[in-house]
Parts: C-alpha cells; sequence; structure tokens
C-alpha cells in the first residue's frame, strides 16, 4: 500500500483533509491513554495558516488523503540551538487508522529523507515526547540518532536527527 501512496504540497482546500486526519491521530492517542497535541494546536485557523505556508503535505491512496505531516526549513522552537541551514523538520506525522500498519508513516519519512537531500540540506530532525518509548524506536529503527532532550512548553521532547547525507539515508 505505502509504495502506491503519492506525496504532495496540501493547498488551501486541503485543510480539512489535513485537520481531519491529525484530529483523528489526537483522539485514537487519547483514548489509548497516550494523548499528544494540545486542543488548540489542531485548531483549524493554525492549520489553515500553516497550510497556506507551504508547511503541510499528504499523502494519498487512490485519492484518498491517508496521512500527513508538516516539513519546514527552521525550527527555532524546538531546535534554537541548531544549524541555520543544515536542516530540514519534520513535525505532525499523522496517518489515518485505516492506513495505520502500511508502512505509509515511513514513506513519509522516506519522502522527507529525499526533500531534505534534494534541498541539499544534511540533517533531517524530529523530535517526539519523550516518555513514548515505541514511538522513539520506530525513529531509531529509521535510522534516527538521538540528538538530546529539551523542555518545550509543556513537553518534553527528545530531539532526534538523521544525517541523509551520510550513512543515515542508507537506512531508509
Amino acid at each position: 500500500m505505502a509504495s502506491e501512496a503519492r506525496i504532495r504540497q496540501a493547498t488551501p482546500q486541503d485543510a480539512e483533509a489535513v485537520t481531519d486526519i491529525l484530529r483523528e491521530a489526537a483522539r485514537w492517542l487519547e483514548q489509548a491513554g497516550m494523548p499528544m497535541w494540545q486542543q488548540q494546536e489542531l485548531e483549524p485557523s493554525r492549520i489553515v495558516a500553516d497550510v497556506r505556508a507551504g508547511l503541510f503535505f499528504l499523502a494519498e491512496h487512490s485519492g484518498d488523503p491517508a496521512g500527513t505531516m508538516k516539513f519546514q526549513l527552521d525550527d527555532h522552537a524546538f531546535w534554537p540551538d541548531a544549524g541555520r541551514e543544515d536542516a530540514a523538520y519534520v513535525h505532525r506525522l499523522a496517518v489515518r487508522r485505516r492506513y495505520a500498519g502500511t508502512g505509509l508513516s515511513r514513506t513519509l519519512l522516506g519522502w522527507a529523507v529525499e526533500r531534505t537531500h534534494g534541498l541539499g540540506r544534511r540533517y533531517l530532525r524530529l523530535d517526539c515526547e519523550a516518555a513514548r518509548p515505541r514511538l522513539r524506536a520506530i525513529y531509531e529503527s529509521f535510522g534516527f540518532r538521538y540528538h538530546s532532550d529539551r523542555q518545550v512548553g509543556p513537553y518534553l521532547v527528545s530531539r532526534y536527527e538523521l544525517d541523509v547525507a551520510g550513512s543515515g539515508k542508507a537506512t531508509r
């Protein structure tokens, strides 16, 4: 299934689909006892602004919005100590439940690696809640290397990076 996914930049017309995917993921995580993202972070006005800024991408399967992620070229909130033009950053990676376990998350990450490399950036960086060992293991199995922990607002996050110019790229 994941190999059939098409990834494209979300347009303003896709803002509702992006919001729906994120909210579905947030509900599922909440029900599983692993809440993520505060409600105000998923307000449509915030999502629409990021979609209009060209930050969200959609993974579609047979035209159906199946997953999304935010891909940005700077991240002052979570990586203020990082070099300014050496990395790209992934946030809010989410997949609709009916596509869970299909490899779509790995496909989205693989796309982000290729885009980062194509932009001439050395690292792809991301973060996740430090108290999420299963999620951390997924990122590590993809080839991301633990960098450090950082308190950002209410979140203690573990920061990860993948050297897309070096050996990390081969781990996809």
